[in-house]
């Protein structure tokens, strides 16, 4: 039985594409796993979204994921994690990841200044983000950086464009950059600009987010679980994956591709995607 279940896909959800920055870290650490990826492009962005619009998207998102018999679920959106995340985890017997700010490591890695947090409105003004500025002790420290639009632009336009440039030199231009010591990326969109905002920002200026957190968290509960594949090590794999996008044409779909080979291809994977 536990054999079974351990061959059965992952599941992954995402307000978009964003997600795809989650996906391909999953499929470096893990590439003996098949993944299905549920990006809602069609109702993009989540961020500008009310909690009540945010969970019923959500639900009705992963509810159809639910459909491929998954073993796990990794919510790969900041938006989504803190407004749904609980309820998930009360509803499904299958481990259930999300994403937060990698605020505790960027506050471990700031050696002087203050910890810069990009993220969508709503992630911002949640009380799950606000317990954990108050809970590390740290509120008088962390500037709170709405990216309002950003999400748009990544999705309409993929991670090359003179648009994302001037939007990031826009929101720092209020900021006295060499009072930040540490970016934290609180959006999976951000990922895919983390070289144009190093370029902007200085090399002196530390840029994390909490993509490998949560892959290390979700393969500690498979391996708990027994539902964990324990390939061959070594050698290049080829994973299988399933991409689904609500986005009215295929256009999203190619748009995850692109993004989706480029990261693997930035973090030296040498597999091969079988697109399922």
């Amino acid at each position: 039985m536990e054999k079974n279940l351990s061959n059965l896909p992952i599941g992954v959800f995402d307000s978009g594409v964003g997600g795809i920055s989650v996906l391909a870290d999953l499929v470096y650490q893990l590439p003996d796993e098949q993944y299905v990826y549920f990006g809602d492009s069609g109702n993009a962005p989540y961020g500008i979204r009310s909690n009540e619009e945010v969970k019923r998207l959500s639900l009705n998102a992963i509810e159809y994921l639910l459909n491929f018999k998954i073993k796990a679920l990794v919510v790969a959106c900041n938006t989504a994690t803190s407004v749904v995340i609980n309820e998930l985890r009360n509803r499904l017997n299958i481990p259930v990841i999300g994403m937060e700010p990698a605020l505790k490591p960027g506050i471990k890695l700031n050696k002087q200044g203050k910890v810069a947090v990009m993220a969508t409105d709503v992630t911002l003004r949640e009380k799950k983000f606000n317990d954990l500025i108050q809970k590390l002790k740290y509120a008088t420290n962390v500037i709170k950086m709405p990216c309002l639009g950003l999400v748009e632009i990544i999705e309409k336009e993929g991670k090359h464009s003179d648009k994302i440039k001037n939007y990031i030199k826009d929101i720092f231009l209020p900021h006295n950059i060499d009072e930040i010591g540490v970016i934290v990326l609180g959006c999976t969109h951000y990922i895919f600009i983390k070289d144009i905002i190093a370029n902007i920002v200085g090399e002196n200026i530390n840029i994390v987010d909490g993509n490998l957190g949560t892959v290390r968290h979700l393969k500690n509960l498979l391996q708990a679980d027994n539902k964990l594949i324990s390939g061959k090590t070594g050698g290049c794999k080829e994973t299988k994956i399933k991409l689904i996008n609500s986005g009215k044409n295929d256009d999203m779909l190619e748009l995850s591709k692109k993004l989706l080979e480029e990261r693997l291809k930035d973090l030296n994977w040498c597999g091969i995607i079988n697109y399922i």
